[in-house]
C-alpha cells in the first residue's frame, strides 16, 4: 500500500535523515490522541440523533468493515450505513459530526511536551494506520500533523510496511510508541536490536487482558504518554547524533 505522506513545504527540503540518527515513530490512536472518547462522542451522538437501535446498527456495520479493511473506517462504514436509507437526510449532519470534530481536545495530556522533547533526541514522525481520508484529517485537526513538520505515514497494516519506513525515514536506530503490544511485538521480531519498543498504556486495547498476556512485553511501557517527558530514553538506545556535542573541526 502506498502511505499517506505529508509533502514539503513549497521553497523547503524534504527532510531526510542519516543512518546516524534515531527517529521516534508515535502511534496516533490511544497513544497521543484518546480515541476511545471520540468513539464514546460518536456514540452519543447516535443514539441522540437517530436512536439506540440506529446506533448499534452503525457500530455492528462499523466493527464488520473494520474485520473486513484490518482498520477502523468511520466514514465508510456510514456510507454502508446509507444504503439501509438513501432518503434519511440525517446522515449528512452525522458526516459533519465525524469531520468538524474537535480532536485537538482529545490529544493526551503532554502528548505535545512529548513530540517536542524527542524532537530534542531525534526525528519524530507519526505512524499510524487508518484510512485515507479521516485519519489524515484526524492527525491534522489534533495538531499533530503541524507538531511533527508533516512527518506522517499512514498505512493500513503499519508493522508490514517496515521497509517503505525505513526507506522514508532511514535511521541507525528506531523507537516505536504504541498501545497495541502485538504491533510492538511484530515490529521487535523483525527489526530485532534495530528498534526499541514502548508500551504506552493507554485506552481499551491496551488494558484487554489478551493484549497483555498472549505477547512478550515490550522495552519500556509507561501508564501515560506525558511520562515519556521525563523519561532518560537516551539510555535505551545509546546516544543520539542530535544529542552528541558537536566536534571542533581542525
Amino acid at each position: 500500500m502506498i502511505p499517506i505522506v505529508a509533502q514539503p513545504h513549497a521553497g523547503c527540503d524534504d527532510h531526510v535523515t542519516t543512518p546516524d540518527d534515531v527517529v521516534f515513530l508515535l502511534d496516533c490512536d490511544n497513544t497521543l490522541l484518546d480515541n476511545d472518547i471520540v468513539q464514546d462522542d460518536l456514540r452519543d451522538h447516535l443514539a441522540r440523533e437517530f436512536g439506540a437501535i440506529s446506533r448499534d446498527r452503525y457500530w455492528a456495520i462499523f466493527e464488520h468493515l473494520r474485520g473486513e479493511l484490518g482498520y477502523a473506517d468511520y466514514l465508510g462504514a456510514l456510507q454502508r450505513y446509507r444504503l439501509a436509507d438513501l432518503t434519511d437526510t440525517r446522515l449528512l449532519l452525522m458526516s459533519s459530526f465525524l469531520i468538524d470534530y474537535p480532536f485537538a481536545s482529545r490529544l493526551y495530556p503532554g502528548a505535545l511536551d512529548v513530540i517536542r522533547h524527542l524532537d530534542t533526541l531525534g526525528l519524530t514522525v507519526v505512524l499510524s494506520d487508518g484510512d485515507v481520508v479521516f485519519q489524515p484529517r484526524k492527525i491534522q485537526h489534533s495538531g499533530l500533523w503541524a507538531a511533527v513538520d508533516g512527518r506522517v505515514l499512514i498505512y493500513i497494516h503499519k508493522e508490514q510496511m517496515l521497509d517503505s519506513v525505513a526507506a522514508r525515514y532511514p535511521a541507525r536506530h528506531y523507537v516505536v510508541m504504541d498501545d497495541k503490544l502485538h504491533i510492538l511485538a511484530t515490529i521487535k521480531k523483525i527489526w530485532r536490536d534495530r528498534v526499541t519498543t514502548v508500551f504506552v498504556r493507554q485506552g481499551h486495547y491496551a488494558h484487554g487482558p489478551d493484549n497483555l498476556t498472549a505477547y512478550p512485553a515490550a522495552d519500556l511501557t509507561v501508564e501515560r504518554i506525558g511520562d515519556l517527558v521525563t523519561c532518560d530514553l537516551s539510555a535505551l538506545f545509546g546516544e543520539t547524533a542530535a544529542s552528541r556535542p558537536q566536534q571542533e573541526q581542525p
